[in-house]
């Protein structure tokens, strides 16, 4: 009986985090409402962004534009004639497959010197950072005790006596268009896992 139990307590973890792994990824609108057009400052957006492995760019554009995915030194120079990548669909979906820095360019002559161009920098994770924090129950005080007659004997301490507990943190922006934050998607896994966990042993 136990092991129909433990067959069913992982099908139920894969289930779980089938439905919530895709949560972690973001899709990042380029420019957020005004897309990938000419008068946005692309760097300043970047910069308000984390990127991770498994993120998504999408480029929405009108048919005046283009995406052109190059190098740095094409990036510097404006120029799309040796691009990596070039699209034109309006609607351009870049998959952040690995950490580095990644440079796009409208390719549409004039417009990358005018400002359509984007450099992003791609981490291989989410930071996550341990934090102590307080507990959430008050601190103890201890009541000093009565003197005894006995000098040996060792009276409690009047320090209170603070406990603290690490605890998680999750540094990772959301796009416009992106689900769950990581932090609430990990949460959410967490709490499913140890679910799973506590039936497997019942």
């Amino acid at each position: 009986m136990a092991g129909v139990h433990g067959l069913a307590a992982a099908g139920l973890v894969v289930l779980l985090l089938a439905a919530v792994a895709p949560a972690f990824a973001v899709d990042y609108t380029v420019g957020d409402t005004s897309g990938w057009s000419s008068g946005v400052d692309y760097d300043t957006w970047a910069k308000s962004k984390t990127f991770s492995v498994g993120d998504s760019l999408v480029f929405q554009y009108s048919m005046m534009h283009t995406v052109a995915e190059v190098s740095s030194a094409d990036y510097s120079a404006c120029s799309a004639s040796n691009s990596i990548q070039s699209y034109s669909d309006q609607n351009t979906k870049i998959a952040l497959t690995k950490p580095g820095t990644r440079y796009f360019i409208c390719g549409t002559s004039g417009h990358c010197s005018g400002g359509m161009k984007l450099a992003v920098t791609v981490s291989a994770a989410a930071a996550t950072t341990p934090t102590p924090t307080a507990s959430s129950s008050p601190p103890s005080t201890a009541t000093p005790a009565t003197p005894s007659s006995d000098p040996g004997m060792d009276t409690p301490s009047s320090t209170p006596d603070a406990t603290t507990t690490p605890t998680t943190t999750t540094t990772k922006s959301t796009g416009s268009t992106g689900g769950a934050s990581g932090s609430e998607a990990r949460s959410v896994m967490g709490l499913l896992v140890g679910a799973v966990g506590l039936a497997m042993m019942g």
